[in-house]
């Protein structure tokens, strides 16, 4: 069994698996060379050879215990019929929403759309650098999907003011949202991913309306990957009560934000926790780093944990401070 199925399914904590989220990207010189080429960022997702080779970098380099497929959530809305581009220093950018051109799309054209997303799974599932390790496939949350759809671009701070106007748009898209994302999980394990992790990268905008918009539809998707015998890892970035999300929703393992309280966590939350620490500390120094992903191993040593962050590895991140923490979590 590999480190993280056996953290959650025999709540094993003698040895604490580790990965990071965002780890195959922006901070490896590898990546950049390969991102130089390949201007167009949904493209290479859909490049079955090289976002296999990019999930396998940071496994070459470090002794990670999981890869996450290079690819993005936002490709849910561009196998469904709305236009996805990534602007530099900007982000991602969506066109104008058709429900009926959405309504539209077939599941065999879905599948057809994102055929190159499964094969690189398939790929990356059989290199002999993942003896032992799991392979992690991922979408984003129903309610992250229906954010980025209706409001085009990254929220930040704030929805657009019209963003509940249309409450029969927004019942509806979830309800598409959510099927779609079921095929994605489906698809995506059946080419060779063990683990999902859903991110809710926005979980932590909505005051009201919880229970519509994120814990029935995500408990949803976690239901549905459990009835295929795979674990799923919730990260509901930002929420405000981790304890009734893991209640409600009910994942193998909830990823916590850099905003939570670890002590609280591990006192209120009996499920395994994963990550936690601020991604900012990668940036400052090996001492500090140390003191920092200690003071979360120390915290979780009697709980079954998964050492990540509390979001992804930011880009300025020195290759050397990830080789660092890895080795430093391995020896605790």
């Amino acid at each position: 069994m590999t480190p993280i199925k056996n953290c959650i399914v025999n709540k094993n904590t003698t040895n604490n698996p580790i990965w990071l989220m965002r780890q195959a990207g922006r901070y490896l010189p590898e990546f950049r060379e390969i991102r130089k080429q390949n201007q167009d960022f949904i493209k290479l997702c859909l490049n079955e050879d090289l976002s296999s080779e990019i999930t396998l970098q940071p496994i070459k380099r470090f002794s990670f215990d999981a890869a996450i497929i290079f690819s993005d959530i936002l490709m849910l809305p561009y196998a469904i019929n709305q236009e996805v581009k990534f602007e530099k220093g900007f982000g991602p950018k969506l066109g104008n929403l058709n429900i009926d051109l959405i309504k539209e799309t077939k599941e065999t054209d879905f599948t057809n759309k994102l055929k190159p997303v499964y094969n690189s799974i398939s790929l990356t599932s059989r290199s002999s650098l993942l003896k032992n390790k799991d392979l992690i496939g991922f979408v984003g949350a129903p309610w992250t999907i229906l954010v980025y759809m209706i409001n085009k671009i990254s929220p930040k701070k704030n929805l657009t003011d019209q963003f509940f106007n249309d409450k029969i748009l927004l019942s509806e898209l979830i309800k598409i949202i959510e099927r779609f994302l079921k095929l994605h999980i489906k698809n995506q394990i059946n080419a060779g991913a063990n683990l999902i992790q859903i991110f809710d990268s926005w979980a932590g905008l909505l005051q009201s309306e919880i229970e519509e918009f994120i814990y029935m539809p995500t408990k949803n998707l976690v239901e549905y990957t459990k009835s295929l015998n795979t674990p799923v890892i919730c990260f509901p970035r930002e929420i405000k009560n981790y304890k009734n999300y893991c209640d409600i929703v009910k994942p193998d393992v909830v990823n916590i934000d850099y905003n939570v309280d670890p002590i609280y966590i591990e006192k209120e939350i009996s499920i395994p926790i994963q990550g936690g620490m601020d991604p900012k500390v990668m940036l400052t120094d090996k001492e500090n780093l140390k003191k920092e992903a200690k003071r979360y191993l120390d915290i979780f040593k009697d709980h079954p944990y998964i050492f990540n962050l509390g979001h992804g590895v930011l880009p300025e991140t020195d290759p050397n401070m990830v080789d660092y923490l890895v080795k430093m979590v391995k020896d605790y």
